[in-house]
């Protein structure tokens, strides 16, 4: 017989978006873990202690929420909010399922199940064990969406891969032969920038890197640079091209051979049109866990072609006309359009 579905106070509801909002706090530093966040409350549902997971390698959500709990403050009294799983294994920081057991915590409220065959139910079991009352789904689907990236590395074995331009309001990319054309304005910029610090990989395919000459860094928002991936199959890319400055990690994709240097790797991949095994194998080694692949066309179509995407995020000018020869943007007859909204002259569709 199936397990009753658990009921939850509004203040349960309450304390656990309190914990998905800490959560989020961790976008761009807690990858490729995913992002946790931690409240603590008292009989009273008075919160006592509050933390995310805020870095790779650092302790985890609940370390730091118990951690600010005052030492007056009975944690047998105390309900734990956590929006995944608490860990059950040794990784680079000792189980979190051990230390509520340690604290002596009343009981504890999950959003999600960890998919990790690492946990994977274990740190649920391992706490029920031990007396800790235990209620998971709290918020499910808010907590899958909050952690979508984590959730397709896991159960889909492939990074989450977003595709993103910039069309023109007659649907062109660039101008004639590729020529670069200032598509989108200020706020539409800096959005694409704040987008690249959420993201583990930003990656450009090789016209889009000869043409543009990309920096592929975040300048007009605060936070990490991502890893750059250009595909360059015959290595034409100069030089002087910033993807090769060495100002930040890049992998260069390529059917030829050159050496690794100033934080430069080069990856050779079989010399045929299907590249994307091989490009996918390497950013699995490397535990890539989002790529936003910002052009151009051509790989846009090879990846759509795939199914290989899970969101596309389009701007759209109102003001800026390319006109015949330009270089048209990937047709879309999409379903899923999760959201429409204007970002200054420049209207935004994410599909999902």
């Amino acid at each position: 017989m199936a397990e009753p579905a658990p009921s939850f106070s509004p203040t349960d509801v309450l304390l656990m978006r309190r914990a998905l909002d800490l959560a989020l706090l961790g976008v761009g530093y807690a990858r490729p873990n995913p992002m946790v966040g931690c409240v603590v409350a008292d009989a009273n549902g008075r919160v006592v202690g509050e933390g995310w997971h805020r870095q790779y390698g650092g302790p985890h959500a609940e370390v730091n929420a118990l951690a600010a709990v005052p030492a007056d403050v009975d944690l047998g009294q105390c309900r734990v909010y956590v929006t995944l799983e608490p860990c059950s294994h040794f990784g680079k920081t000792p189980p979190c399922a051990d230390l509520l057991i340690a604290k002596g915590v009343r009981d504890v409220v999950v959003c999600n199940l960890d998919p990790n065959p690492l946990v994977a139910g274990r740190g649920i079991e391992k706490l029920r064990a031990a007396g800790i009352e235990v209620k998971t789904g709290l918020l499910e689907k808010e907590g899958r969406w909050l952690n979508r990236r984590f959730f397709t590395v896991q159960e889909r074995q492939r990074p989450y891969f977003i595709l993103k331009w910039a069309e023109s309001t007659d649907g062109f990319v660039a101008g004639p032969e590729g020529q670069p054309v200032a598509i989108s304005g200020p706020a539409a910029k800096m959005l694409v920038h704040r987008w690249r610090t959420e993201e583990q990989s930003i990656m450009v395919g090789t016209r889009t890197a000869l043409n543009d000459n990309p920096q592929l860094n975040v300048r007009e928002w605060p936070g990490p640079n991502p890893l750059r991936l250009v595909i360059d199959r015959n290595l034409t890319l100069p030089a002087t091209h910033h993807l090769l400055d060495g100002s930040q990690p890049t992998v260069v994709y390529t059917h030829g051979q050159a050496e690794d240097a100033d934080n430069r790797t080069y990856v050779s991949v079989p010399g045929s049109d299907d590249l994307l095994p091989a490009i996918l194998d390497d950013l699995n080694a490397r535990q890539v866990q989002s790529v936003l692949v910002e052009g151009g066309p051509a790989l846009h179509q090879m990846l759509l072609n795939a199914g290989l995407w899970d969101e596309i995020r389009v701007l759209r000018s109102s003001t800026v006309r390319i006109g015949a020869g330009g270089v048209v943007a990937p047709p879309l007859s999409l379903t899923g359009l999760r959201e429409q909204r204007t970002i200054g002259p420049d209207e935004l569709f994410v599909f999902f």
